[in-house]
């Protein structure tokens, strides 16, 4: 594959090419004008010798005939036009005058009635000289005579030569000085890239808060500058994101692995009896479900940040759903002292979602609300049609979340007062993979909460019609 021409290669052609262009087609055009200019003032000034004839026939007497007539001109233009181009011819083809070089040469001259309102131009070679004569009509007192007036051609020809001479010197030097000015103004118009490629050369990521500079002109350059800081602020909050999120999640692992640690260090430090052993088992058993879970919260986070966690949207039964949920955390309610209910309004539903997430989601909600809520308390998973959506909802009887760690439940690793909770041991990931769940099947979690009376969690999705169970949307898939 054939690499294309650097950028200020290319515009330094494209400058060249253009000032060259011009160059040519002024030269050019300068020299048509010129001639065409020429041209016609030769032939205004032929036109002009033809009127002068005319003017001197009409001073003329009438009465005189064409020999009076020829003895007239023979005396004015023996000395006046000696050795010049002129011929006069009556309408009855008498010649009223010829001068030397005409007879020498004798071009054809047609009567009056035969040459054309404007006349007629013709151009011979006679010695050294080339000439170009007008055959031209006139009218004296109602008669008719045919003029033909000629012009030696020699010094237009040397002036229009000398022209030419001087356009071919000019030209090339032209056409250089357009190399020159296109490969300047090439990089004249690619500094201000240069800079900013200088600039963008000194940002690493260990200075990503660094930004470009924006040039006061609202032009292109201005435009890639700001692209560019925008560019640069987002990968400087995603750096961030990213040291933030490796900082906290080893600050998480540490303390269960401390946790562990110690346990195991006390437990061989001397013989323990079965029943002991078994303690230590059950709390290091304890603190491993826990970093799973937080392991498993990480990875689907880190997933879901690179794009490799798909969904995949298929009608839920919604009975199936909630049974299934209800039989999970029925246990969990009842060793928390909880009065745990499942409130469907609508039997019979389906709507439509990734049914693994979905019941992450709703084990996340529920696992919150477990944390949160004092024994002989209540939680309620409840779900309510809402035009063509379904909306679902977990509802608390708990301690709430204050204003001030409301706008900040879903950010990563974020605990807030609950931490005080003794049961409230968390990651603080649960709800940052919840959200992100939610508008992954484009909603979104509204939450509802007074401190000291509980929350509320709740989400909508679409309605499927007519609804399919589980089983029956799995058997037709698999026939299919």
């Amino acid at each position: 594959m054939i690499k294309a021409l650097p950028l200020r290669i290319r515009l330094s052609l494209w400058y060249f090419a253009m000032f060259a262009t011009a160059g040519c087609l002024l030269s050019v055009a300068s020299w048509w004008m010129l001639r065409r200019s020429v041209d016609s003032t030769e032939n205004h000034d032929l036109q002009e010798r033809a009127e002068d004839v005319q003017l001197l026939l009409a001073h003329e007497d009438p009465r005189k005939t064409a020999a009076d007539l020829t003895r007239e001109f023979t005396e004015i233009y023996s000395i006046k036009d000696d050795g010049k181009w002129l011929q006069v011819l009556d309408q009855d083809g008498n010649w009223i005058y010829r001068s030397k070089r005409m007879v020498a040469e004798n071009p054809v001259l047609p009567r009056p009635d035969q040459l054309p309102s404007e006349g007629t131009l013709a151009e011979f070679h006679q010695g050294t000289r080339f000439v170009r004569i007008l055959a031209y009509p006139i009218t004296v007192r109602g008669k008719k005579y045919s003029v033909q007036t000629g012009i030696a051609l020699n010094k237009s020809m040397v002036l229009l030569n000398s022209f030419r001479a001087d356009l071919l010197l000019l030209t090339p030097a032209v056409i250089l000085l357009a190399a020159m000015g296109g490969y300047w103004m090439s990089r004249k118009a690619l500094r201000p890239v240069a800079l900013l490629a200088m600039e963008a050369r000194r940002i690493t990521d260990r200075n990503l808060d660094t930004r470009l500079p924006v040039p006061n002109a609202n032009d292109e350059i201005s435009d890639l500058s700001n692209t560019l800081n925008q560019m640069l602020q987002r990968i400087d909050k995603a750096f961030a994101s990213v040291r933030a999120f490796t900082g906290n999640a080893s600050h998480e692992l540490r303390t269960p692995i401390s946790l562990l640690r110690a346990e195991i260090e006390v437990a061989l430090y001397r013989p323990r009896t079965p029943e002991e052993y078994r303690a230590t088992l059950s709390r290091l058993h304890e603190e491993t479900m826990r970093m799973t879970n937080l392991v498993e919260n990480m990875l689907s986070l880190a997933r879901a940040d690179g794009g490799a966690e798909a969904l995949t949207l298929v009608p839920i039964d919604l009975d199936s759903l909630f049974e299934r949920i209800g039989q999970t955390w029925k246990k969990s309610m009842q060793l928390a002292l909880i009065d745990f209910r499942v409130e469907i309004q609508n039997h019979g539903v389906a709507l439509l979602g990734d049914p693994t997430s979905v019941s992450r989601l709703l084990s996340i909600l529920l696992e919150n609300a477990c944390k949160f809520t004092s024994p002989g308390g209540s939680v309620v998973l409840s779900a309510a049609l809402a035009g063509e959506s379904v909306v679902v909802s977990v509802q608390d009887t708990g301690i709430g979340i204050s204003a001030d760690d409301l706008p900040r439940i879903f950010d990563r690793f974020y605990r807030g007062a609950q931490t005080d909770v003794p049961s409230s041991r968390g990651s603080g990931l649960g709800l940052a993979l919840g959200k992100w769940i939610a508008e992954r099947h484009g909603t979104h979690l509204v939450v509802e909460s007074e401190p000291g009376r509980g929350s509320r969690f709740s989400f909508s999705l679409e309605r499927v019609i007519p609804a399919f169970s589980e089983s029956k949307v799995l058997a037709a898939s698999r026939a299919e």
